[in-house]
């Protein structure tokens, strides 16, 4: 069910991204929306943590039933392994090289001046 979640956190995500960056770009001289757009960068961070917390979870708890934890997780591993290899495949580090690009565009929404 977790992972039902974090992949519907995750196209949310790609949907406020999207919808983001056309009014980002559409209206970029009303001040306006920049508070919308913030809120959008933020809520962008929680979805894709979430997402990726997901997958951490399938991985640690052996959740065989997402393919990726089968083809690259052992229920023998040790916790440090199982968590380790949730970017240590291409799907899992592409998902953890968003998450970075969302924490930053986060931090730049947040306490950004201008």
């Amino acid at each position: 069910m977790s992972i039902e979640l974090g992949h519907f956190a995750l196209v949310l995500a790609f949907a406020i991204a999207a919808i983001s960056a056309i009014v980002g770009l559409m209206f970029w001289k009303r001040e306006v929306l920049a508070g919308y757009l913030q809120q959008g960068a933020v809520l962008q961070l929680l979805l894709v943590a979430a997402a990726f917390g997901a997958l951490i979870q399938a991985f640690v708890t052996s959740d065989f039933s997402l393919k990726l934890a089968y083809d690259h997780a052992n229920s023998a591993q040790p916790l440090i392994y199982k968590i380790t290899a949730v970017w240590g495949n291409h799907e899992g580090s592409m998902v953890l090289w968003v998450l970075i690009l969302v924490v930053m565009g986060a931090a730049v929404a947040a306490f950004g001046r201008n």
